[in-house]
């Protein structure tokens, strides 16, 4: 396995982490729920637990198929991988070019369009290609 599956499946998983607690109440690594909500979707409230754990557990299952602990065939493996990869990219482009409210209506504080350009669009494009070199 190529170091850039690890790292990649490694940060999909602790993203997975981070998303449950989360779901759990916690605002990690911000002062507040409101600080968390601002910084990290742009509004003014947290989603749901249910929402938190669904991310969970969708950044969880690419971490598990990053890292090959997943039993499938090689193919859908691929095609899985591609289509994750695609969907990264496609996040990475839209926070690149301030749109990331056509994924996530109300996406839009002057604070997360900040840390969307700077941070979270640039992690999704790495996640994005990491996703790509784990086709191995």
């Amino acid at each position: 396995m190529s170091k850039a599956s690890v790292a990649t499946g490694t940060t999909l998983g602790a993203l997975a982490m981070l998303h449950a607690a989360w779901g759990l109440g916690s605002s990690f690594p911000f002062h507040d729920r409101g600080e968390l909500a601002d910084a990290v979707i742009g509004q003014t409230t947290v989603p749901s637990s249910r929402a938190c754990f669904f991310v969970a557990s969708l950044l969880a299952a690419g971490a598990a198929l990053v890292l090959n602990r997943l039993p499938m065939p090689k193919w859908f493996r691929r095609w899985a991988l591609a289509l994750m990869a695609g969907v990264l990219a496609i996040r990475s482009v839209a926070g690149f070019g301030a749109k990331t409210s056509l994924l996530s209506k109300g996406s839009d504080s002057v604070r997360f369009r900040r840390l969307d350009r700077q941070l979270y669009s640039p992690l999704c494009r790495l996640l994005a290609t990491g996703s790509l070199c784990a086709r191995d």
